[in-house]
Formats: C-alpha cells, structure tokens, sequence
C-alpha cells in the first residue's frame, strides 16, 4: 500500500471522474467522500469534496468542513452507541422487556418487544407514520411525550419478531428509551458519553444552528416549512419534536463521521477502546442476528443484501453499515479493514431525485478497485 500524500493522491485522481460525472448528471448537487484503510496499527485516510452545499436560493460551493444532514445515520452513529452505553451500565439489557425499558404500561400485542426487536427492525412497529401532522398543532413542549402515546397505540405491521421491516416508529422508540433511562435529552447523553471520548462533541452534533455552526449542506424546499432546511433537520417527525430523535437529527461533516467509522472499525478488531463500552459488547451489536429468515439486519446496522447490495458487488458478507435518506451512508468492512463513507445532499431541493440509488454501488465498487490495484503496486 502507498504512503499517505501517495494513497490520497490515488483516491483522488480514481474518484475525481465518477465524482465529477455524478455532479454533472444531477445525482446530487455534492458530495464529500472519507476513506480509511486499517493496516495493523496504522491507518491511510482521504477525505475529499465535490460539488455545491446548495443551489437555491443561490448555488453555495461544498467544503470538507460543510455539516451535513445525516438523517438515518443517526440510528447506529448515535442511538445504538447510547444504547451500547447504558447496556454497559447495565441500566438495560437486550432481551429487556419494551414496558420495562419505558417504564409503562403498553398495550397486550407490544409486551413481547424487547431491545433486540427493535434494533433487529422485527419489532413489528410499521415502517414510518407522518405523526408531525398530528404533533405540530400542540406546544412544542408536549410533543415529545404525545409522539410516544401515539407510536404505542399504534397498530403492529406484523407479529413481534415475524418478520423484517425496517421501521423509523421502532427507532423513535428508542430514542426515549435512552432519554428514560439515562434522564438526561438523548442529544446531551450521546455528546458526554458517545462523541466526548472520542474527541467528535463539537463535530457530530444535533441542532448544529443552535450551537453556532453556519456550514451546512442544503436539503429539501420543504413544501410546509416553506423554505429552503439549511441546518435544520430534514426529518418532519424529528423537526415536530424539537431536532432530536433515535432515528435522525445528527449533523456531521465528513471527517467526523470518518473519524467514528473508524474508530468502530478499530474497537471492533480490538485496536481501540471506547471508555463506556466494550469490544464483546460492540461485536455483538455488529452481529447478523438471524432472528428472523432472510433478515439483513445485526443491531442497528445493516448488513450487505446478498443481490443488489447498496455496498457494491465486492464488499465482505461480514462488513456492516447503514444509508441515510438524505443521500448518506457508510460501510465497514473488516476482512478489508476499509470504511467507506459518502455524504451528500441528494434531497436538495427535491426528494424526487432517486438516482443516488444507482450510483451508490458503483462508487464503492471503484473504491474497491482502486484498492486491489494500489495493493498490487
């Protein structure tokens, strides 16, 4: 493997064209791209930027520095770490009963929820509800609490563990369950004890208008918003409730996200160490749970589909990762020790733009290209 300024130099000049291309063809107005390559105890990076933050109102170029809207990364990059937290703590465990971990009454058909469903997505909990429609008209004050009420009355999909449907509802429910049981906003729990250790407090952040940052990727022209969401969460459910959900609401810029992808990586091969939880511990959670058939899903994150994999043709049967709907993803993939991560803001201005879908697995079978030919140099 070349060195660094050598490793990066290659990056770039193999991802520059189809980065290029993407742009010019309307797949995302930007984009910005982290690779990390593990090798014992070093590791190569590059990161790198294409594109525009924004087109309207008026086109705004993108920067390594530009936070995007990582929407349903916030589910394994924030949710599950706090989860993996209070686990350690032993405040929770993961075949925890779901009124238990609320400390509620549910009603009879969600008793045999546990911890393990909702991560596994086979809780049950239908896909997504548009609940904001019914939370904004109440004080922002009171939403929080009504969204819940709303979520477990709600009517099951399916049998609790019959079968997998990814589900926001079962991620907002854990959301509150790290609020309960930590008592403390899930937003001020994951900055102490996922992203402080980590140095990554002031890179990976909720509400990041509120805390004075000003570099944001651009997302939809929403439509009741009336406006343009620059910095502010592109997810109506999050937005009703204030910024902050287990299933979306973190912004990063793409070398804090690298920076714990990486460190994922480097815990999970045990090369490093999260004070406030353990490599057995994460191993599990990154773990094809097989608890039901032809499920994809470990704890929280995805695994590669067999057919058709966003991950490309190439990528390890043992690697992991999760997409975001706002145009974002990453997958770690062990038997390489390769984290690949891509930030756009494919909604900009419209969600209508599905050719991200298309371009997702070519990017990471280039980046595996690339990768075998610097190998054989």
């Amino acid at each position: 493997m070349k060195e660094e300024g050598s490793f990066s130099a290659a990056c770039y000049k193999n991802l520059d064209p189809l980065l290029r291309n993407a742009v010019s063809r309307h797949v995302f107005p930007g984009a910005a791209v982290g690779i990390a390559v593990h090798c014992g105890l070093r590791r190569r990076s590059f990161f790198a930027c294409w594109g525009n933050a924004a087109l309207v109102p008026q086109p705004r170029q993108l920067a390594n520095t530009t936070l995007f809207d990582l929407a349903s990364l916030t589910k394994p990059l924030a949710t599950v770490l706090a989860l993996l937290c209070l686990i350690q703590e032993k405040k929770i465990t993961l075949d925890e009963p779901l009124a238990s971990l609320l400390q509620r009454e549910v009603p009879a058909d969600k008793k045999n929820i546990t911890l393990r469903h909702l991560l596994n997505h086979c809780s049950g909990f239908t896909a997504h509800r548009p609940f904001y429609l019914q939370l904004v008209p109440h004080v922002p004050q009171e939403r929080k609490n009504i969204l819940l009420d709303l979520i477990i009355a709600d009517e099951l999909a399916y049998p609790v563990g019959g079968r997998s449907l990814y589900s926001d509802l079962g991620f907002m429910v854990l959301g509150q369950v790290v609020e309960i049981q930590a008592g403390v906003p899930l937003d001020l729990y994951v900055r102490e004890k996922v992203m402080a250790p980590l140095g990554l407090a002031d890179t990976l952040v909720f509400n990041p208008a509120e805390k004075k940052k000003k570099d944001f990727a651009a997302t939809e022209l929403c439509p009741w918003r009336h406006k343009v969401l620059d910095g502010e969460v592109h997810d109506d459910n999050t937005w009703a409730v204030g910024g902050v959900s287990g299933q979306a609401g973190l912004f990063g810029d793409i070398d804090g996200v690298l920076s714990l992808v990486s460190f994922l990586l480097a815990a999970w091969q045990g090369k490093a160490e999260h004070p406030n939880f353990s490599r057995a511990l994460l191993q599990e959670f990154l773990r094809r749970q097989e608890m039901v058939a032809d499920s994809s899903w470990a704890l929280g994150f995805d695994t590669p589909s067999p057919v058709g994999s966003s991950a490309g043709r190439y990528i390890s049967p043992a690697s992991v990762g999760h997409l975001g709907f706002t145009g974002t993803s990453f997958w770690i993939d062990p038997g390489r020790e390769l984290v690949m991560v891509l930030l756009t803001n494919r909604v900009h201005p419209s969600r209508a733009n599905n050719l991200i879908r298309e371009f997702r697995p070519l990017f990471h079978e280039r980046v595996m290209e690339m990768l075998i030919n610097l190998q054989k140099t």
